[in-house]
């Protein structure tokens, strides 16, 4: 049976409009990937859901864990736009080698504390890792991991580190360093703040916070990379960082910001 062409001419307005919206949510719709310190994860999701909030078509979807793998990673032409990293280092390092399309712009300080979910850190220092009730201590890998690495000069700066690293168990990342704590694979870490003030990690246990003397500092930077040059909305995320409500969620997290001294 033949449809009359007749019939569909009532139609062609509806289904041009329709055409239209389509495109136009595409043309006005923008996506990136953020690739981003394992210690980010908490304060980086609430910024992203803040930051939707005023620009609900944009999707940014962020991966969270190793700093140094990430480095790899976007050296080798992994797709991310954004590179959020703890040690400053990595960026700057791309930034020399051609895969950034920005400065580095530093971020914030990290800090380093003990946590336990199972006995009471806030009342332990270093010394007490040396202790035998404890047999597995968790610190993130620091070949690759800038809270390991701090871990590792805390620790020898303390003067146990040869004493405990046969009980040492090596995370991927510090929020795997964390995961071990936390199913009890170790009795005690060494974590960045930003995770133990997590309310899910914050009502398991307490933390020491590390002197910040007994390790150098874990000054962290972004990235707009190469592969981001033209997109818009990395611009705009990037800039979003520095917005008040964005410090706000940092502060909360306890990280130290560039612009502020940090206070044991």
């Amino acid at each position: 049976m033949k449809i009359k062409h007749y019939l569909f001419k009532p139609l062609l307005p509806l289904i041009f409009g329709l055409m239209l919206f389509n495109w136009s949510s595409v043309a006005f719709c923008d996506e990136i990937h953020i690739a981003a310190a394992a210690d980010l994860k908490f304060a980086m999701d609430e910024i992203v859901a803040e930051f939707n909030k005023t620009n609900p078509a944009d999707k940014i979807n962020a991966t969270y864990g190793s700093s140094g793998k990430f480095h790899t990673q976007i050296q080798q032409g992994a797709p991310y736009d954004l590179y959020f990293s703890a040690d400053i280092a990595f960026p700057i390092q791309l930034k020399n080698d051609g895969f950034s399309a920005s400065a580095v712009i530093p971020y914030a300080f990290g800090r380093i504390v003990l946590w336990s979910a199972s006995m009471d850190a806030s009342k332990m220092t270093l010394d007490n890792l040396n202790d035998a009730g404890i047999t597995r201590v968790a610190i993130a890998n620091p070949k690759h991991a800038p809270y390991g690495k701090r871990a590792e000069e805390a620790l020898r700066a303390a003067g146990v580190w040869h004493k405990i690293e046969p009980k040492l168990v090596y995370g991927e990342n510090i929020a795997h360093t964390a995961q071990f704590v936390q199913t009890g694979n170790a009795q005690i870490g060494i974590i960045a703040l930003s995770l133990a003030v997590n309310p899910e990690l914050a009502r398991k246990g307490g933390y020491w916070l590390i002197p910040e003397q007994l390790h150098a500092p874990l000054e962290q930077g972004f990235i707009i990379t190469k592969r981001a040059e033209g997109k818009p909305l990395a611009k705009k995320f990037a800039g979003y960082m520095s917005s008040k409500t964005s410090r706000a969620i940092m502060k909360k997290y306890g990280f130290v910001l560039p612009d502020e001294t940090s206070k044991d």
